[in-house]
């Protein structure tokens, strides 16, 4: 007896053109459309949710691998000092360029993630930046061991990359917030573990052990993603079967994402990830004032590792592992804010309920003004109780709102920048990427003479003062944000506008309806079906397919709204189609 075949679980679909629907033909100029078939349990999105969590947890580990790489590196800057006789802002620049590299790796792992997948690109940069990292604890020479270091950090931000697009694929959007948050905060969470390690690490052992921890960590962590989390791009994994198909029937196919949009080479896809970011970034006034604001904070962040032995170890006599130590405030801070980023999503979640599906993109800047308050209070009670007299333990506990004010604000922003500019989202991410990169390249590299020159306390006020300043934003944008963004040419409809205006007209189709209905008892006596021909203005002989209700709604590409174009319903279609 012959065993069942399996169900395909690609399935031929409708190839919409314009506004006609009609069934593909198989040919170039009309392909079949191939998409999952419902609960198939190969669809990212069908994944149990034990499974995608399991997933998450793998990329975020590798994710704190990166993090942690970034700051280990802390630990060991007085022995390398040692080692190789240079002033420290030279020692300094291991961190900034690695941190450097950060800004570069996500224009290049994007969209080659999109072409060739996610775990492809994974292993091909995760390998260098395990081998890059190992190198570093061999190299002889400072100008080896910081073209490494940039390396290592150029490689390694695939990670930043990926998980966020693994994400995206396997969750939807009221889930997503949860994934996302425990997410990101391991950029934050492993450069705060970093300096521990990597001052106990280098004080009992030798330099080069904190970064052949680095690539065991990488090594151990690779290893697990590439064992256990498959591929989760749905229109690669489509694309790759559409391309199998159309060879084994010399038929034409086409993935259902890729289905009327014209074929992109790899240079053009390029071209787009690498000119689009810079243009949100200077055209764009929220994504440029908020990457502004985060860039601040990552600045700051990064100009902490600089700062933190000049406070503990220079003026407190420390060791570098005790240094690494003053750190766990800043962790405590993050663990805090993660927590409060589930309350605020389950808030979020009940807006959403509560306005009818979906919620204004400015509702996540709720969080923002959270954080925004804490980051300055911290930074100034961190900076006026430096004094060695002070007990250590009260400008550690200052670190605690500013670590969790660093998280709200990250965490916010993200969320938002997704929300607000949809299909543009990556493209918002890499400019707000690129910018705080940028900055966590720069502060380290002044925070030495800045300390030295202003003195600890007025050089943490001055960055505290940069943080009160941003403090504003958040609330004119949570006010004014939905204005700003329908001005915009670039960003795209404004879903929760969308949904109000269909809501809206339905509400007045239910009216017209309703009067009609009472017509009816009145003695206009109509045969089933007519109220609806009636409300629509056409004949009664119309067919079914045509006598739906004509509602036009604000959606389309930008251009369009912008010349006050409205996209109708299927009702319209139908009429075209008769």
């Amino acid at each position: 007896m012959s065993m069942p075949t399996p169900p395909d679980p690609l399935v031929v679909g409708t190839y919409e053109q314009h506004t006609t629907e009609t069934k593909g033909s198989g040919t170039e100029e009309d392909p079949y459309v191939l998409d999952w078939e419902e609960n198939d349990a190969r669809n990212p999105q069908n994944f149990s949710a034990k499974r995608k969590w399991f997933i998450v947890a793998v990329v975020a580990m590798a994710t704190f691998a990166v993090g942690f790489s970034s700051s280990a590196y802390s630990g060991a800057i007085s022995e390398i000092e040692g080692k190789f006789h240079y002033k420290e802002v030279v020692i300094t620049l291991g961190i900034s360029l690695f941190v450097l590299g950060f800004a570069l790796g996500p224009l290049l792992w994007a969209p080659l993630s999109e072409e060739f997948g996610r775990s492809r690109i994974f292993i091909i940069s995760y390998i260098p930046f395990i081998a890059f990292g190992g190198g570093c604890g061999g190299i002889h020479n400072i100008t080896g061991l910081l073209v490494f270091r940039f390396l290592q950090g150029t490689f390694g931000s695939s990670a930043l990359v990926n998980p966020a697009g693994i994400i995206a694929d396997m969750f939807d959007a009221d889930r997503r917030g949860l994934a996302i948050g425990f997410f990101a905060s391991m950029p934050f969470l492993g450069p705060v573990i970093g300096p521990i390690v990597g001052g106990y690490l280098g004080e009992y052992t030798s330099y080069p052990w904190v970064f052949y921890l680095m690539a065991i960590l990488g090594g151990v962590t690779g290893l697990v993603h590439v064992l256990l989390v498959p591929e989760t791009y749905a229109p690669f994994l489509l694309n790759r079967a559409a391309n199998e198909k159309s060879k084994e029937t010399g038929k034409f196919y086409v993935a259902k994402h890729l289905a009327g949009k014209p074929k992109q080479s790899l240079r053009q896809k390029l071209k787009i990830t690498l000119a689009r970011p810079i243009q949100l970034l200077f055209l764009e006034p929220i994504v440029l004032s908020l990457s502004l604001y985060i860039a601040i904070v990552y600045g700051i962040l990064y100009l902490e590792f600089t700062a933190f032995p000049i406070v503990f170890q220079q003026e407190r006599g420390w060791t570098p592992g005790q240094g690494g130590l003053a750190f766990i405030g800043i962790g405590v801070g993050i663990f805090l804010g993660i927590a409060l980023n589930f309350w605020f999503n389950a808030r979020y979640i009940r807006i959403a309920k509560r306005e009818g599906g979906v919620a204004p993109p400015e509702n996540r800047l709720e969080m923002m003004m959270v954080g925004g308050v804490l980051l300055p209070i911290g930074l100034f009670w961190f900076a006026w109780t430096t004094y060695p007299s002070v007990q250590f333990i009260v400008p550690i506990l200052a670190t605690i709102p500013f670590g969790c004010g660093i998280i709200l604000l990250f965490l916010s922003v993200m969320n938002y920048l997704v929300d607000a500019y949809l299909e543009y989202a990556a493209s918002a991410l890499a400019a707000n990427a690129l910018l705080r990169s940028m900055f966590g390249f720069a502060f380290p590299l002044f925070g030495p003479y800045m300390y030295h020159n202003l003195g600890t306390q007025w050089a943490s006020s001055l960055v505290a003062f940069l943080a009160l300043a941003c403090v504003p934003l958040p609330f004119l944008f949570y006010r004014y944000g939905a204005d700003i963004r329908n001005m915009s040419t670039r960003a795209p409809p404004d879903p929760y506008a969308a949904m109000k205006a269909r809501q809206l007209q339905g509400e007045e189709v239910t009216v017209r309806a309703s009067k009609q209905a009472r017509s009816g008892d009145a003695g206009q006596h109509q045969r089933e079906g007519d109220d609806e021909a009636t409300l629509n203005s056409r004949p009664s002989t119309a067919n079914d397919h045509s006598r739906r209700s004509s509602v036009t709604v604000p959606v389309g590409d930008p251009s369009e709204r912008s010349h006050g174009g409205a996209v109708k319903t299927e009702g319209d279609v139908g009429q075209k189609c008769s």
